[in-house]
């Protein structure tokens, strides 16, 4: 019996117009953590053509000029022509903020630091898997790879003619042991100027994006591309389709092979524990499975808001684990604090960290130094165990 199967996962660059608002709300965030780290902020983005909205709560000391961040933002991106349909310059920007609810700090902010409250209630997801040497499953590194050489093409001029949007898709063979063995599938869209030839936009993604980061050993003569498959894609970004912060949560985390509790990251403050917590879990499970503890790891948790513990820890291997699941969740608490303060204080959160995240996903990112990705519980977690 072949027991074959085929996981997809996709991504998209950071033209995408839901992805242009979660920059913005990142940029924002980070702008306000420069001079303020105790800051509450839930800043939610929204754009359609010639317009971005920004609104939600936020609550500190500091002033930024959101107007600003907007459009260097925007321009960053390289939406800075009006024949794109979207530009930095021509923009009309729209502020509606409040402060955050004083019910919600009431649960939140203590006077002892330690006893910080979680920021909402809610599931949060980390997983792991030692597929790739990022721990990530291979479909969806594969995919957020892809979409990060439309942009590198793009801005270096190798591509001149692609616009910002773009999206991506990879579809992956497994056995019958989870092993991956063949890519089946490309799927490729790539918003570009007018007048440019479907076979010369063909030609050029396969050569200078699809290439140099698919692995040569993955690919088949029966591998099927599809790039640019409606044959036109001129009008993109927000003038093509609106955008909303926190519309691409399964993007920004592990694709189709992990749960999701349902939480966006961008935007907020790391008392929110939609985004922090999470940032936690995956700590763990990465550092779980590169100890040898498991081949695949998920990790689950859940807060309730003001309440400084979590409510439940749980966990799923995936029938890879070398230990039982109780053991593990023993294991887990023992090692790991998931109280929002020793959160936020062994990670180093309060920071201006998180736009570069924004884009290109959150999790197994090796070109950045993000520190919910260090393997630095390894050797305390093998030492731990050796000495049961």
């Amino acid at each position: 019996m072949n027991n074959r199967k085929l996981i997809t996962s996709e991504a998209v660059t950071e033209g995408h117009p839901d992805k242009i608002c979660d920059q913005i709300s990142d940029a924002i965030l980070d702008a306000i953590l420069k001079d303020d780290t105790d800051a509450r902020v839930a800043c939610e983005t929204s754009a359609t053509t010639g317009m971005i909205l920004v609104m939600g709560e936020i609550t500190t000391s500091t002033y930024v000029d959101i107007q600003s961040i907007v459009r260097k933002t925007v321009k960053d991106i390289g939406y800075d022509r009006g024949k794109y349909g979207f530009d930095a310059d021509n923009l009309g920007v729209l502020v509606a903020i409040d402060p955050q609810s004083p019910d919600i700090a009431q649960g939140v902010d203590k006077k002892d630091k330690n006893q910080l409250g979680a920021g909402d209630q809610g599931v949060m997801i980390g997983y792991a898997t030692n597929e790739t040497d990022e721990y990530m499953p291979l479909p969806h590194l594969l995919a957020q790879k892809l979409a990060r050489r439309l942009s590198v093409v793009r801005k270096d001029k190798t591509l001149s003619y692609l616009r910002p949007d773009g999206k991506t898709q990879i579809t992956v063979e497994y056995d019958e042991n989870d092993l991956p063995l063949r890519i089946h599938s490309v799927v490729l869209s790539s918003q570009h100027a007018p007048n440019i030839k479907q076979s010369t936009i063909h030609e050029d993604i396969k050569k200078h994006v699809i290439e140099p980061i698919l692995p040569k050993e993955l690919i088949d003569d029966k591998t099927r591309y599809y790039i640019n498959p409606t044959g036109k894609f001129v009008i993109g970004g927000p003038h093509g389709d609106s955008g909303l912060t926190g519309r691409k949560i399964v993007i920004d985390s592990y694709g189709s092979q992990a749960r999701h509790g349902g939480g966006a990251f961008s935007g907020k403050d790391p008392s929110k524990v939609d985004r922090s917590a999470a940032y936690m879990a995956r700590y763990a499970a990465k550092n779980l499975v590169a100890a040898g503890v498991a081949d695949k790891l998920e990790i689950q948790l859940s807060y309730a808001i003001g309440v400084t513990e979590p409510i439940s820890v749980g966990v799923d291997t995936f029938n890879t684990g070398k230990m039982t699941n109780d053991e593990l969740i023993t294991l887990i608490r023992e090692l790991f604090d998931f109280r929002p303060r020793a959160i936020i204080d062994h990670l180093d959160l309060e920071r201006p960290i998180y736009r570069q995240t924004a884009a290109y996903g959150h999790f197994g990112r090796n070109d950045l130094d993000l520190p919910w990705e260090r393997l630095d519980m390894v050797d305390t977690i093998k030492n731990h165990l050796s000495s049961k």
